[in-house]
């Protein structure tokens, strides 16, 4: 969809600014919230994806003002409601006012390290052949589909050029609602200029990872 978030390439932001001298955390609070993040993520009551939406879906005037670590929480909140694992009154309040309701899995404390060091892998195994092959030419779709997608607004319906076949992946878009149907990922590489006309670098080069459903071959249109 195109949401709040995906900002990359517009303009109206003004430059990023980076934070000389940057703090994993701001204060002990964000230590706390990606504590929690994690931990009920790893109870397997949704995934990344779910996750990911959640965040997306917010409304945009919360997005752009309420910091990094807020819309965490704000997202876990959504997730948790959808799933009863916790009422409005009880955020409201601060405090559990029920018993707690069963989970699949616990992340321990003393697993934390391993767990994040192990992290979960995307790729499954092929069903079909690749379309695409290393340079290749191909056109990003010019979709605005109405839930998740990780297609950058800012290269669809530009051309670039298949830099690595990836093999094939959950597809995040379709993930997000419960289903993995996986599909071929590929590295395509733009020239900045074509993204962003003749001001920009000459030299720069983006490179996109994106899914087999987002792509079409560019002589196919040509």
């Amino acid at each position: 969809m195109n949401g709040v978030h995906d900002m990359g390439g517009m303009q109206g932001y003004g430059p990023v600014q980076p934070e000389a001298d940057e703090p994993l955390f701001h204060a002990p609070w964000e230590r706390r919230a990606l504590a929690v993040t994690l931990a009920m993520g790893a109870t397997g009551q949704w995934n990344i994806d779910m996750a990911r939406s959640a965040r997306e879906n917010l409304p945009p005037a919360d997005y752009l003002s309420i910091g990094y670590y807020r819309i965490w929480l704000a997202a876990l909140e959504v997730l948790m409601l959808q799933r009863g694992l916790v009422t409005a009154d009880e955020l409201a309040a601060g405090h559990a006012q029920e018993a707690p309701k069963p989970i699949a899995r616990v992340l321990l404390a003393a697993n934390v390290d391993a767990a994040l060091a192990k992290g979960t892998s995307t790729e499954r195994p092929a069903g079909t052949e690749a379309r695409f092959a290393v340079g290749q030419r191909v056109r990003a779709l010019n979709i605005n589909p109405s839930g998740h997608t990780r297609l950058p607004r800012y290269v669809r319906g530009h051309v670039g050029t298949v830099v690595q076949v990836h093999g094939t992946h959950v597809f995040a878009d379709r993930h997000a609602l419960g289903d993995e149907a996986p599909q071929w990922l590929y590295a395509v590489e733009f020239a900045g200029t074509d993204l962003w006309g003749a001001a920009s670098d000459p030299l720069l080069r983006v490179s996109v990872d994106a899914w087999e459903p987002y792509l079409e071959a560019a002589e196919a249109i040509a």
